[in-house]
């Protein structure tokens, strides 16, 4: 396994995945959304030595001849290319079917056809819903509670139904929450972080209540890696998780605490999720990864937060921290 695909290497964590696989030695192509500008997302940041290293292709992920084509000769693709955002969500969904359903399908056809050695489909822990109990792990029931986790649900068992129906060597990799450098102002630590560095003193938020399992994106990075390198992962739903929860409004405080003490939380209502959509607690298992992989979490949350406060620091201007980003 040598020469590999990861779609979403834009993205947040596909560009950090792409970093450590390039690390470890592997040959790297980027599946990059194709736009007029010809921006490559957080891909166009690398330094130049390093995006030499990559052969970027630029396609859309919704489009079966594009993504059979940069599989062509791939021993392994990395599947992220999605719309993650849970308020987009709810008033265009059907973007998040021809994505995030319609994207795994192409994805999942032409691993079939082209005899793709390994597939990493990547979920999301937003498809547990609420726990129903803790720590959640991967027998733990399905919930679709945005549009967003009703796709991934999908994409999730289209997966498992190439697995069983065609022996295709699929994993799927459910991170719980990601956070690190990089990472949008849609999700809360970089929008907590965002306001606070550009001076504002009242940080609007929604829920202070649901408690997260947060990743360093460093580490899920690692996650999907190990479970590629394990022959014991083919036809396993695996958690990538701490098996650590906090609360929103407990980060909140973390975060003030390091960057302005004086700050103070204020509730946004139109960052509030509907009733019966909120998540109210994550909480994973990584009993699970552990045994079938060698991987163990090697960031503390505090280093995490620390190493993104710092990165933010010098990319503030890629925030755009007077609107709500969704």
């Amino acid at each position: 396994m040598k020469k590999v695909l990861v779609t979403g290497a834009d993205g947040f964590i596909g560009s950090h995945l792409t970093e450590s696989l390039l690390e470890r030695g592997y040959e790297v192509k980027a599946f990059a959304f194709y736009n007029s500008f010809n921006t490559w997302g957080w891909l166009d940041s690398f330094p130049k030595d390093k995006r030499k290293e990559i052969e970027v292709f630029t396609g859309d992920i919704r489009d079966p001849n594009g993504v059979r084509e940069a599989m062509k000769g791939m021993d392994a693709v990395f599947h992220l290319a999605a719309l993650i955002a849970i308020p987009f969500s709810y008033h265009s969904p059907d973007s998040y079917v021809d994505t995030n359903i319609k994207g795994t399908l192409n994805v999942l056809q032409a691993a079939r056809n082209l005899g793709t050695g390994r597939v990493l489909v990547t979920s999301t822990s937003e498809v547990y819903g609420t726990a129903q109990y803790v720590p959640i792990d991967e027998k733990h029931p399905y919930q679709g509670q945005s549009p967003y986790s009703a796709t991934k649900i999908g994409a999730d068992r289209l997966a498992e139904s190439f697995y069983r129906s065609f022996q295709m060597p699929i994993s799927i990799v459910r991170p719980f929450n990601t956070f690190g450098p990089r990472q949008s102002a849609r999700a809360v630590i970089p929008t907590i972080i965002s306001q606070l560095l550009a001076g504002k003193e009242e940080i609007q938020l929604g829920s202070l209540t649901p408690t997260r399992d947060f990743n360093y994106v460093k580490d899920t990075a690692a996650g999907f890696i190990a479970i590629a390198e394990s022959g014991k992962t083919i036809g396993e739903e695996i958690n990538i998780a701490t098996q650590q929860e906090i609360s929103i409004g407990d980060l909140a405080k973390e975060i003030i605490s390091q960057i302005n003490p004086k700050a103070k939380v204020v509730c946004d209502e139109q960052r509030l999720r509907p009733e019966k959509s909120e998540v109210n607690r994550l909480l994973g298992s990584n009993q699970k990864i552990k045994e079938l992989t060698d991987w163990k979490q090697q960031y503390t949350f505090a280093q995490g937060i620390a190493e993104t406060i710092a990165w933010m620091r010098e990319n503030l201007n890629a925030y755009k921290t007077d609107i709500y980003n969704i």
